[in-house]
């Protein structure tokens, strides 16, 4: 029963599926991180028919499949992982030091404003007054249209003949950052991460992510060896930057960190797909 309870929760807690309810207890924790990549095959399964459908059933033109395979991970997650990707700090802004990332970064849940604080050249006063303010910055704003054009035209180049292989992506990504939330430094004591991490049974999950990823690695590599060979090589390269990048700037990992370590993995992944040629 347990493992149906940590399912739900993973599920719940990391897309818009809706699902019954499940305890939040110790048991169910410890494992839910097992099942985020089940996220992901909901993903790949959901891309897969509709691109199919949109190409083979209505014959649509490749404008409206892009934009359509690009919104589907949206909808069914509510656009969680986003919300991290614009939280990402632009780490080349001077005058920054350690101790100002995690106060900008402490107690707000107003990720997009992160990204304007970080990329402000303010004092520290003032970027608190700015991660303060309601509205979506522009740094935001900016970031998350470029992510959008990049997808969009990416996905438009991919086309049928690797459809299969692209949507096979999502759920290697969400192993990886599962792989990542039981194995990096957490960078604050408090926070959904740090909650997952402490509830975790850590070496389980990271054997069962592990898992995950090599299965996923192989289902790639066995429909195109040369398409799933560069997804691959761009997956890990951004995963072995997201892992210094954490440690160097942020002293460790955070739930944002970790949304925009996905949606960058992803969209480094279909970058490979469509280069492979």
């Amino acid at each position: 029963m347990w493992i149906f309870n940590s399912l739900i929760i993973a599920i719940a807690m990391y897309s818009k599926i809706p699902m019954p309810q499940a305890e939040w207890n110790e048991k169910n924790m410890r494992y839910a991180m097992c099942f985020f990549p089940v996220v992901g095959v909901v993903i790949g399964a959901a891309e897969f028919a509709a691109g199919y459908a949109l190409l083979h059933w209505l014959h649509c033109k490749p404008l409206l499949f892009s934009v359509a395979m690009t919104l589907i991970p949206v909808l069914i997650t509510g656009g969680i992982h986003l919300d991290g990707f614009a939280a990402h700090v632009i780490h080349h802004t001077p005058r920054r030091t350690d101790d100002n990332l995690h106060t900008i970064l402490e107690g707000t849940d107003l990720t997009s404003d992160t990204v304007d604080a970080m990329s402000s050249y303010a004092e520290r006063e003032r970027r608190l007054e700015i991660l303060k303010d309601p509205h979506t910055g522009a740094f935001a704003i900016i970031g998350l249209c470029c992510y959008f054009l990049a997808n969009v035209g990416i996905w438009s180049e991919i086309g049928e003949k690797k459809l299969l292989v692209a949507c096979c992506i999502f759920a290697f990504s969400r192993a990886m950052s599962g792989l990542a939330v039981v194995s990096f430094k957490a960078a604050k004591n408090s926070g959904l991460l740090r909650t997952f991490q402490d509830g975790a049974a850590k070496r389980r999950v990271r054997v069962v992510m592990m898992l995950w990823a090599v299965l996923t690695a192989f289902i790639l590599l066995k429909i195109s060896p040369a398409a799933g060979t560069a997804a691959l090589a761009m997956g890990i390269a951004i995963y072995v930057y997201y892992y210094l990048f954490s440690r160097k700037y942020f002293g460790g990992t955070t739930g944002d960190l970790a949304g925009y370590f996905l949606q960058l993995c992803e969209l480094g992944m279909l970058a490979g797909i469509m280069l492979a040629g």
